[in-house]
C-alpha cells in the first residue's frame, strides 16, 4: 500500500508500487533480514474496507505457518490505525511481531520519510522479542527517532507532520534510532503466550456509523442510522450529546435523545467515544450522561479513540450475538482500554 508522484499532474497516486519494487528501493532492509515480499493489496488506504483486513489476516495466518519470524506491512496513513486496530483483535494469539509502517511523504520524494521508518521497523522485529501488533511511525519531525506505537492506542494527529500518529492515554512501546542502532524500551511490551494463532473476520456487510455530536444536532441525523448494525458517537466531554429540552430553543435536543432510544430499542448499539481524543468517558458525572447511559449507551468509563471503538464494535458483531457484543464492548479485550491514566501520558 504505497504511492508515488505522477509529475505529469502534479500529484501522488497510490496503489503504483509493488513491494519487490519497495524492496527494490531500499535494498539495504535485504542485509538485515531475509526478505521475502508479497502483494495483499495496492490499494489507497481510504478505500479500504473490512474485507481487505480479511485478506491481510489470511496473509499474515499463512506466512506465520510457513515459519516466518516477523511481518512488515507498508500502509496508507489515512487509514493505518483502523487497520492496526483489526489487526490487534482479529489475531489472537500471535507470537510474532507484525509492524504496520507508512509514509507522510512517497518514497520517490526526497523529504519522504519512508526509508527511515522502514528500516526502523525491520530492525526492531529482528533485534528486539516483541510479538504482536505496532506502528513504527516518525518520533519526531527530524530523522533521529522512530516510535513503535501501540496498534489499539494510536491517532493520526497531523495531515502532513512526519511525526503525525501519536500514542493516545499511553506512551510509545519504543524509540528505535536506526542511524545509531539502539533501541529504548519505553513501555512493556505484550506478554508472550505461547498460543497457537486464532484468526478471526470481519463481516463486510456490517453497517456501522461515526458521528459527532455538535450544538444545534438535528434528530434526522441520528433516524438515518436506523437498520444500521452500530453507531459510534464521538460526545462533546465526559461524552454527551444534546438529548433534553431546557428552554424554548431546546425542543430538538428531545428529539435527538428520543431517536436515540429508539434505535438502541431497535438493535443498534451506540457506543459513544470522547472527541477530545485523551481522556476518558464518564456518564456519571453529569445528569445527561446518566440519561443518555440509562437508555442504553455504552463507552462508560472507556479511553478509546473514535477509530478503535469502531473497529472493535466491528469485530465483535462480526464474531459473537449482539447481546455478546454489548456486554463485551466496555470490557478491555487487548489493550484498548486503560486501567488508569497517566498525567504524562498526554500529548506525548
Amino acid at each position: 500500500i504505497a504511492a508515488r508522484v505522477d509529475y505529469k499532474l502534479g500529484a501522488v497516486l497510490a496503489g503504483y508500487i509493488t513491494a519487490d519494487e519497495l524492496l527494490s528501493i531500499y535494498p539495504e532492509a535485504s542485509k538485515i533480514a531475509n526478505i521475502k515480499t508479497a502483494m495483499v493489496c495496492n490499494i489507497s488506504s481510504e478505500d479500504m474496507r473490512f474485507g481487505h483486513y480479511n485478506l491481510i489476516i489470511d496473509a499474515i495466518a499463512e506466512e506465520v505457518k510457513n515459519g516466518a519470524r516477523a511481518i512488515i506491512i507498508p500502509h496508507g496513513t489515512d487509514s493505518m490505525t483502523y487497520t492496526s486496530a483489526a489487526l490487534a483483535f482479529a489475531l489472537e494469539g500471535l507470537e510474532i511481531p507484525v509492524i504496520l509502517v507508512g509514509s507522510q511523504r512517497s518514497s520517490d520524494r526526497g523529504s519522504s520519510d519512508a526509508y527511515l521508518n522502514l528500516m526502523s521497523a525491520v530492525y526492531f522485529a529482528v533485534n528486539e522479542d516483541f510479538k504482536g501488533v505496532a506502528i513504527c511511525m516518525h518520533h519526531s519531525p527530524s530523522d533521529d527517532k522512530m516510535a513503535i506505537l501501540p496498534p489499539l492506542k494510536v491517532r493520526k494527529m497531523h495531515t502532513s507532520r512526519r511525526d503525525a500518529f501519536r500514542p493516545i492515554n499511553t506512551k510509545p512501546y519504543a524509540l528505535v534510532d536506526y542511524i545509531s542502532k539502539s533501541i529504548e524500551r519505553i513501555s512493556e511490551y505484550p506478554e508472550k503466550t505461547s498460543k497457537q494463532l486464532v484468526t478471526r473476520k470481519f463481516d463486510d456487510g456490517l453497517k456501522i456509523g461515526i458521528i459527532n455530536a455538535h450544538p444545534n444536532m438535528m434528530s434526522r441525523e441520528i433516524i438515518s442510522y436506523k437498520g444500521f448494525d452500530g453507531l459510534i458517537i464521538e460526545g462533546t466531554g465526559l461524552g454527551h450529546f444534546p438529548n433534553a429540552k431546557t428552554d424554548g430553543v431546546t425542543a430538538e435536543n428531545e428529539r435527538v435523545f428520543r431517536e436515540v432510544k429508539k434505535i438502541i430499542e431497535a438493535g443498534v448499539l451506540v457506543v459513544i467515544t470522547p472527541q477530545t481524543i485523551y481522556g476518558r468517558i464518564h456518564l456519571a458525572v453529569y445528569t445527561p450522561g446518566r440519561r443518555i447511559r440509562n437508555i442504553g449507551v455504552l463507552g462508560h468509563l472507556s479511553d478509546m479513540t473514535p477509530e478503535t471503538a469502531f473497529i472493535k464494535l466491528a469485530f465483535l458483531l462480526s464474531n459473537y450475538t449482539k447481546e455478546e457484543s454489548r456486554q463485551m464492548m466496555d470490557k478491555n479485550l487487548r489493550g484498548e482500554i486503560s486501567s488508569r491514566l497517566e498525567v504524562e501520558e498526554f500529548l506525548v
